[in-house]
């Protein structure tokens, strides 16, 4: 463990016992199951495996406070564990045997936009992908991600353009979902739910395109928010079955900054956004609304 993980560890470990005592007589839920959630992730993403007892102590806890939530998120952290070790990334399209209905939904991750509200090189390869993956694909929907993140274009949006790009490129544009809201992965999960569950009932399985070193915290944080919003644990409206990656000559995303998006999702926001202001370069982003 460095030093860096370690100072995060003791910033947000601190925060978590103010948190309680300050909560004391305030909700089980902030006080109580929630920071287990951020205790327990926080750990897992400073020891890796070392923490398994930690961890599994962690989990004994939340489930006796709270059985539902210690299910959905013990098949969280077996997700979590096995997601970064063992995914399998499909370079440029799609792989063959998903489904050729509109079951299927390609979702292409964001990426910020240059100060005017074009789209940069990076995010241009990844639509590369969606299109070869469209084309193989044609029934299935699309959803593009992202909100404005253009510092001198307030109009512009990721997803915008992006829906654009695919559109002049020949894909029909009743296939194109524009999900304009989010600016973090965690948010890119949480919007594209509402929209596909509530507008579209018939998707049920989630193949995820972005830059392959964003693909697993992508596969992840779907696959988490999927979980938690779920009517039960076992059963998820829907499914990350798949990935395309376009393969970037650099790029990481580490495991504290994939914490951060799960207690994103957890939804203590405040905290999130301290450790991605530690892990990863998100100060040109407009602030979490």
């Amino acid at each position: 463990m460095n030093a860096k993980s370690l100072r995060h560890l003791m910033i947000v470990m601190l925060a978590l016992m103010l948190a309680f005592v300050a909560t004391g007589c305030g909700s089980k839920k902030n006080s109580g199951t929630q920071g287990i959630i951020e205790e327990m992730v926080v750990d897992y993403a400073s020891y890796g495996d070392e923490a398994s007892s930690h961890m599994q102590d962690l989990l004994k806890d939340l489930t006796d406070a709270d059985a539902d939530l210690g299910s959905r998120w013990e098949k969280i952290i077996d997700l979590w564990r096995s997601v970064n070790a063992d995914i399998k990334l499909n370079y440029d399209i799609l792989p063959d045997g998903l489904p050729d209905t509109n079951e299927l939904c390609i979702v292409v991750l964001g990426f910020q936009l240059a100060p005017d509200g074009t789209m940069k090189d990076e995010l241009i390869n990844r639509l590369k992908v969606v299109l070869a993956s469209a084309k193989k694909y044609p029934n299935a929907y699309i959803v593009c991600t992202g909100g404005g993140t253009a510092a001198e274009n307030e109009s512009a949006t990721e997803a915008g353009e992006m829906g654009k790009w695919l559109i002049a490129n020949g894909v029909d544009e009743n296939r194109v979902i524009v999900e304009n809201k989010s600016i973090t992965t965690a948010q890119n999960a949480m919007f594209t739910y509402d929209i596909l569950t509530e507008k579209y009932p018939m998707v049920k399985q989630i193949a995820i395109v972005s830059s392959d070193y964003h693909i697993a915290t992508g596969v992840l944080l779907f696959s988490a928010e999927f979980i938690l919003r779920a009517d039960a644990p076992d059963t998820e409206q829907l499914k990350v079955v798949s990935n395309a990656a376009w393969k970037a000559p650099s790029g990481t995303l580490s495991t504290m900054f994939q914490a951060g998006a799960l207690i994103e999702l957890s939804g203590d926001t405040e905290t999130a956004f301290d450790i991605y202001y530690e892990n990863y370069d998100i100060h040109d982003l407009p602030p979490l609304k």
